[in-house]
């Protein structure tokens, strides 16, 4: 009997907790793959073969056991080494992401967190990264219990090491005993009631989720899955999608575990899978000014070919968006594209999240070794974000990869051949840099073989107006509003600010609207302080008579003592003191300003 088949319990329990945690379905198959534990269509199946047991085959479980290496499978009717499932005659499986359990070096099973919806897909996609350590942190739990033959959730280690791995998912964890007390929470959970882990655990369920149906589900054993629930509390109001899963020790009823989401965040996405925008098209870039549409018409006849590109351009005018149109409209778009943050991940950890090492590379290292971004990006194309942050000693590695295609990883000796598009972007003055000393000028010609530069807002009055438009309605949907538009006063102040953040700061401004507006247009109290000032005075200054000024800024004035008093009886009476005013004469300057 395999190691994994004496630990069936907590083998069922890890995988109901994972999938639980991700949203998508998992089986878990021991070195012989024998079917030992699993989720949804798989949960039926315990004992079966995956693979038709073929352990030597070509398939790619049989290929993770020989191997060693956690594997991703984006698209399976594109892999050709995808075996029949267990699960064909019941679902098709459209995306995997696997990894060997390993103990003392050996390979004892495998857990693999599979597709069976698109939107499942997306997430698998959209959450590589996250997911693959989640997961090979679950595999390490199970290894140790296997050797220590202990069943997962009574084992103190066990529970700390689980709370360790949950703090990977981006959703809110509760792991609450038979009674409702919270006996383990994720920082999420905690992030999301402005507490410390240790202000929760403890705590009655009671106190997070007051008349929560977990309470139920410890009665009656059954669960249930993304249930929109409301809590207030003395801390606020809080809008959740919960799922809650019982689990047993033996025949008795130990707990549950709560898996929960911001339902704002939830809607943003569903709006992201509803609108495509997982992945950019040049149609997803709005605007058709001529600057846009000069920059769009070079990036489509670059996204030709396999050239390297670089893109400059201030902060916030979309050169992520133009990468992945470049990439998704190529011939690489059925590949992966892998972006990496030159300026986001620390110097001493940017070599081996590029290029990856073998086990034993450096103290702290896993014990497998890692795969590094540029061999995930074979086939595809890699986006190096901030390029003029990275350090000295690896654009000399840079530039030996872009001119050889191959390099070795940390700690190794084995060439790596690879097939990359690589499309880097900067806000940076490369240039200046060149001549300060700190950007390679060879590198800097490899890199811009065909450049790019993304025009600011500014240059594009044309657009603000359609992207006005676009983030109305995005917000619409997340917020659950019905906002139809922007007064003309609105209107007027966006399109004459000069946007020195750009796309993003004008979506953070119609963001900031839509939360803000109590009426069915967005009006010039609903406009960021910053924005309405520059905006409104310029207005002032250049289109407006003197009579128009004076009644613009006596509205200005009025508005903004009502924001910061409220609008009842009372704050009237000190708003009118404040400026000198009868109660009479501000309620009849509120109606003849339209306040």
């Amino acid at each position: 009997m395999s190691l994994l088949m004496n630990i069936t319990e907590s083998v069922q329990q890890v995988a109901e907790a994972i999938a639980i945690a991700v949203g998508v379905e998992v089986e878990i198959v021991d070195n012989e793959l024998t079917l030992v534990g699993g989720t949804g269509v798989y949960k039926g199946k315990v004992g079966a073969k995956e693979e038709q047991g073929l352990i030597d085959g070509n398939f790619i479980y049989a290929g993770v056991l020989r191997g060693g290496e956690t594997m991703f499978v984006p698209n399976t009717s594109e892999y050709k080494n995808y075996g029949m499932s267990i699960a064909s005659d019941v679902s098709r499986e459209l995306a995997e992401l696997c990894t060997p359990i390993v103990s003392d070096g050996d390979v004892i099973g495998i857990i693999g967190l599979v597709a069976m919806k698109e939107e499942q897909k997306d997430v698998l996609i959209r959450n590589q990264k996250s997911m693959t350590t989640f997961l090979e942190k679950m595999a390490d739990l199970l290894a140790a219990k296997a050797v220590q033959k202990a069943l997962l959730g009574y084992n103190e280690a066990a529970v700390n090491e689980l709370s360790t791995v949950l703090e990977t998912t981006h959703e809110g964890i509760f792991d609450v005993d038979k009674s409702g007390y919270i006996k383990m929470c994720n920082s999420t959970a905690a992030k999301f009631y402005s507490l410390c882990k240790e202000d929760i655990i403890g705590s009655h369920l009671s106190e997070c989720m007051p008349g929560s149906p977990v309470l139920e589900t410890l009665r009656t054993g059954v669960g249930y899955t993304e249930s929109e629930e409301v809590y207030k509390t003395y801390k606020g109001a809080y809008h959740f999608i919960v799922t809650a899963k019982p689990y047993y020790r033996g025949s008795q009823l130990e707990g549950a575990v709560i898996s929960f989401r911001d339902i704002e965040e939830a809607k943003k996405l569903a709006y992201k899978i509803n609108s495509g925008t997982l992945k950019y098209t040049f149609d997803d870039i709005i605007g058709e000014s001529e600057a846009m549409r000069h920059v769009k018409n070079q990036a489509a006849i670059t996204s030709r070919g396999s050239s390297t590109v670089l893109i400059a351009g201030e902060s916030g005018t979309g050169k992520e968006m133009f990468a992945k149109a470049i990439h998704y409209s190529g011939v690489r778009g059925g590949g992966p594209f892998v972006t990496v943050n030159c300026g986001a991940i620390p110097e001493n950890l940017l070599e081996s999240e590029l290029f990856g090492y073998e086990k034993g590379a450096f103290t702290g290292a896993s014990d497998r070794g890692k795969i590094g971004k540029f061999e995930r990006a074979t086939g595809g194309t890699i986006f190096l974000d901030e390029i003029g942050d990275m350090p000295l000693h690896l654009q000399v590695k840079l530039l030996h990869v872009l001119q050889n295609m191959s390099f070795e990883r940390l700690g190794g000796n084995k060439t790596i051949i690879i097939d990359v598009r690589v499309v880097a972007a900067t806000n940076k003055d490369l240039e200046s840099m060149i001549e300060e000393g700190t950007f390679r000028e060879d590198l800097y010609y490899r890199l811009s073989v065909i450049p790019l530069k993304t025009p600011p807002l500014r240059e594009m009055s044309d657009d603000i107006f359609p992207l006005m438009e676009h983030f109305l309605r995005k917000y619409n949907t997340f917020m659950g509003k019905n906002i139809v538009g922007f007064s003309e006063e609105a209107r007027m102040i966006y399109e004459s600010y000069d946007w020195p953040g750009n796309v993003r700061e004008l979506e953070n401004a119609v963001e900031y609207g839509v939360n803000m507006s109590s009426d069915i247009y967005i009006d010039a109290d609903a406009i960021p302080e910053r924005l309405f000032k520059k905006a409104a005075n310029a207005i002032m200054e250049d289109t407006m008579t003197l009579t128009e000024q004076v009644r613009a800024f006596e509205r200005d004035v009025i508005v903004r003592k009502l924001s910061k008093y409220g609008n009842g009886s009372k704050a009237k009476e000190i708003v009118a003191e404040e400026l000198g005013l009868s109660t009479a004469t501000l309620y009849r300057k509120i109606t003849s300003l339209k306040i």
